[in-house]
């Protein structure tokens, strides 16, 4: 018997005139995703996209892997027969067998797309039902609220049988939405941010700054496992591993010490974003959330904007620590977050940060470091031209 997966498109749906690209681009992901597992072919028909495992393809392992794909809201392993009833009762009676076995409550939905063929969606429901019910005595009918629902499609060429879908991961196709640079640190909150951004359509690249033998290579480590995790919902990861020391070394020994952590925090966005440019990024991802530390205030959220000029998305911004943790969980980076290995943002950081920095003193405390023989603005293009490139992939 045939398997293959029903994919449904969710936010696809609005896009009008664009709805096709994003098709294509959703339909590229689905089989970089399955790639590692054997491959699959997709193709589209009425308002549905389907995946056909290749030969030799692991379909459990698959139809993992595509349920991280943005773009898709629901998702169903699906047999595929003949298209008349002779051929699909006793398809399902055999393809959910196991199901059926251990349900003990079911219902049958039917969606007749073919208006040709020549039993009504209320026929085919009851044709089947009563099929089910001689073969598997100890079942019962429950149109409420059933342990099984048994759905029977029939389309153009063929009939589909499935159980429940699968829920999809959402949002839209990476790839739609251009490309986003994020700030990431070891911590819980900037790869939740990641994958919000790559949910949302875009691209990513990463950048690091890495501060030995202040921090270890067990912590830049870490950063790879986590955007590993990212990865597997937003594809491939370009990762800037950028050398950080001696730049923070300055501004520890010549700026004054509660300004540390945001003069550090605007130094690390004029690095980031002459990074995003050269790779194509149009705006840097932080995870910063409001209140969350000294220097996620709103005043010195607004001084470390000033060294910007790229748009920053902060798409944890409004979010307390438990709702983040949840996403975290949820896509595998909590207990990868939460290990102790120190990154450069926990690195001299000040016993009595401001927490209502002024711009203007921000600015005066940078000039007197510029003005200093350190020569502040060669440290940032050493460390823009030693940075290293690691790129990330789910692919085996």
């Amino acid at each position: 018997m045939k398997e293959i997966i029903l994919i449904k498109n969710g936010e696809l749906a609005l896009k009008g005139l664009n709805r096709r690209s994003f098709e294509e681009t959703l339909a590229r992901n689905i089989q970089r995703a399955a790639a590692p597992y054997g491959g699959v072919k997709v193709w589209r028909s009425q308002s549905t996209m389907f995946v056909t495992p290749l030969e030799g393809t692991d379909i459990e392992d698959a139809v993992e892997a595509i349920s991280k794909v943005f773009g898709i809201a629901a998702l169903s392993r699906a047999a595929e027969v003949p298209k008349s009833m002779e051929a699909i009762l006793p398809a399902v009676c055999e393809y959910l067998n196991d199901e059926l076995n251990d349900a003990k409550t079911f219902k049958v939905n039917a969606k007749r797309a073919d208006k040709k063929f020549p039993l009504k969606s209320p026929e085919i429901c009851a044709e089947t039902g009563e099929y089910i019910l001689e073969r598997f005595p100890h079942l019962s009918v429950d149109v409420h609220d059933p342990d099984l629902v048994v759905t029977v499609e029939i389309r153009d060429t063929s009939a589909y049988i499935h159980r429940q879908p699968i829920r999809g991961a959402g949002g839209l196709p990476v790839g739609t939405g251009g490309r986003a640079c994020v700030m990431i640190s070891g911590g819980i909150d900037s790869p939740v941010a990641s994958w919000m951004m790559a949910k949302r359509g875009l691209e990513l690249s990463a950048v690091n700054f890495a501060s030995p033998p202040y921090t270890s290579l067990r912590a830049e480590e870490k950063v790879v496992d986590l955007l590993g995790k990212v990865s597997e919902w937003a594809g491939e990861i370009r990762l800037h591993i950028v050398p950080f020391t001696e730049i923070q070394e300055a501004i520890r020994d010549y700026c004054p010490e509660d300004m540390l952590t945001v003069i550090m925090r605007r130094y690390m966005i004029k690095i980031a974003q002459i990074i995003a440019r050269k790779d194509g990024a149009l705006a840097l991802v932080s995870g910063e959330s409001v209140g969350q530390v000294a220097s996620q205030t709103l005043r010195a959220l607004e001084c470390t904007d000033a060294a910007a000029d790229m748009p920053i998305l902060r798409p944890v911004i409004g979010m307390d620590k438990e709702e983040i943790v949840t996403i975290a969980r949820k896509i595998g980076t909590f207990d990868i977050s939460i290990l102790p290995f120190e990154d450069c943002c926990t690195v001299f950081t000040p016993k009595h940060p401001k927490t209502r920095p002024v711009l203007a003193k921000i600015i005066e405390a940078e000039k007197a470091l510029e003005a200093e023989e350190i020569n502040i603005e060669a440290m940032i293009e050493k460390a823009v031209k030693d940075t290293r490139l690691t790129v990330i992939t789910t692919e085996k």
